[in-house]
């Protein structure tokens, strides 16, 4: 049989008061609507509920094995109801940030600090993703805003924000004779021609537009890039360059997590700079979604 909650609820009501009146009065209902539908759940049951006379109302043998498990079924019920709504509040103020590195340059505190204090309930939750995916959980849904570098596959579904705008370098094995010549140029730096025939490292074919972006196609002139390898991280990165499989470029910011145990980086002219981004779905106007790009704004250099 399917019996409703709100049976349940008018039947445990009248058994703690033993007064259809005060019971109606505490249920906000007409006396007359909750003795009929006392009366349609004892049918429903088959069997009577209460005893009623003109002095008192108690409850029947039948009435008695009912009532504790009608408690539990409500407070049960109760309990699923505190669960959803603590489930929906964790949905609407969770914030799912996607990066493939770490952006460092300070920007994870400073985003955190300007979402909190205009949605202090905001609980910002970190996705590293593989390479392979330049828009860093975006493009499947996985994260709600992201960190990324420019310029993104399918631009035109994501809102973009600059927070980063940094030259480029090349990462060189260790002993490599770009080095030496970098050392003896007056500004440090080396031109992208002197790379033209070094094998490069490569992101995934997945990334799209950003793969070629790290090979400088721009400046290649139509000549195809040299491929060492195809790296997913910033660690097979380092491995990669160490090992003498190719150099690779990378941002300023970036340097950190490659330039260690003999592998250098000095810049490169001929090459425009990265540009590091906060983005997000064009068409997600959630509030925290919005306050995370609008904090980007406010310690971001330029918005795309």
């Amino acid at each position: 049989m399917d019996v409703h909650g709100r049976d349940l609820r008018y039947f445990t009501a009248v058994a703690d008061e033993l007064n259809f009146t005060r019971a109606a009065e505490r249920l906000y209902v007409s006396q007359p609507a909750l003795s009929k539908q006392i009366r349609m759940l004892e049918k429903q049951l088959g069997a009577e509920l209460f005893v009623r006379d003109r002095r008192s109302v108690r409850l029947t043998a039948v009435g008695e094995a009912l009532l504790p498990h009608a408690r539990g079924v409500l407070a049960a019920w109760q309990a699923a109801e505190t669960a959803v709504e603590e489930a929906r509040a964790a949905e609407r103020d969770t914030l799912v940030v996607g990066m493939s590195t770490s952006p460092g340059r300070g920007l994870l505190p400073a985003l955190r600090t300007r979402l909190m204090s205009g949605h202090p309930a905001a609980r910002p939750v970190l996705h590293q993703v593989n390479w392979a995916d330049p828009t860093a959980g975006l493009a499947d849904g996985s994260t709600d805003v992201a960190f990324v570098w420019l310029p993104l596959p399918d631009g035109e579904r994501y809102r973009t924000v600059v927070v980063a705008s940094e030259p480029r370098l090349v990462a060189l094995p260790p002993g490599h004779p770009l080095t030496a010549r970098a050392a003896a140029d007056p500004e440090g730096a080396v031109d992208f021609s002197d790379l033209a025939d070094e094998p490069f490292l490569a992101l995934p074919p997945e990334a799209g537009p950003l793969r070629d972006y790290w090979l400088a196609l721009d400046a290649r002139e139509g000549r195809a890039p040299r491929i060492g390898g195809v790296v997913a991280s910033a660690e097979e990165t380092h491995e990669a360059v160490a090992n003498g499989q190719g150099v690779v470029l990378l941002a300023t910011g970036n340097a950190p997590l490659i330039v260690r145990d003999e592998v250098t980086a000095v810049p490169v002219r001929g090459i425009t700079p990265s540009r590091l981004a906060v983005a997000a779905r064009r068409d997600d106007e959630r509030a925290l979604v919005r306050a995370y790009l609008t904090a980007a704004r406010a310690v971001g250099v330029a918005e795309a």
